[in-house]
């Protein structure tokens, strides 16, 4: 492909239209880059929440990873959608993120039989372990993302995208740190 011309204006500025249209296309190169990252985390939560609903001992842990595998898995098709939009349109979608379930951080993930055999609760523990850090990482991700967004559309969606994953990062944390001292 033929090298960018910049055009400059009498006296050397750049006219503004190209200017524009330079960040405008590295603001949706970005946005693109960062849908596909979360697209991909997503999966992996939606793969991780599922194989843990199936290795949990606990019928209310069990409960508890379906449900959040099947948000992930909403997750991924809303930011599918936008990604399919932002390809073809070269904007977000208008798609709303529906039935996003607040997860309550005072509420037990597990039953209280699970802390009766905690001692031997390694898979559950682990597993508490790995969605903490996934739901952390998840967050400062797309706060970073939203960061460097140059549009503030594009800022406020990563935004919100942190914000979906807060309340599954307080739950797992206080869940943890519950039942750290009885497992330990």
């Amino acid at each position: 492909a033929p090298a960018r011309r910049t055009v400059l204006r009498p006296g050397g500025k750049r006219k503004r239209g190209v200017e524009r249209k330079l960040a405008m296309e590295e603001s949706t190169r970005q946005l693109l880059e960062g849908l596909r990252e979360a697209m991909r985390a997503e999966r992996h939560g939606h793969t991780f929440y599922k194989t843990a609903a199936m290795n949990t001992q606990d019928p209310t842990g069990k409960e508890v990873f379906e449900q959040l595998a099947r948000e992930e898995l909403e997750h991924f098709e809303f930011l599918a959608a936008h990604y399919k939009s932002v390809l073809e349109k070269g904007q977000l979608s208008s798609a709303k993120l529906t039935g996003h379930a607040e997860v309550d951080p005072d509420s037990p993930i597990f039953s209280e039989q699970l802390r009766e055999r905690i001692k031997d609760a390694h898979f559950e523990m682990s597993a508490i372990a790995i969605a903490v850090q996934l739901e952390l990482n998840a967050i400062n991700r797309y706060r970073e993302l939203a960061a460097k967004a140059a549009l503030p559309e594009v800022k406020q969606f990563f935004e919100e995208l942190a914000n979906w994953e807060s309340s599954h990062y307080k739950a797992f944390l206080a869940q943890q740190q519950s039942l750290q001292d009885d497992y330990w």
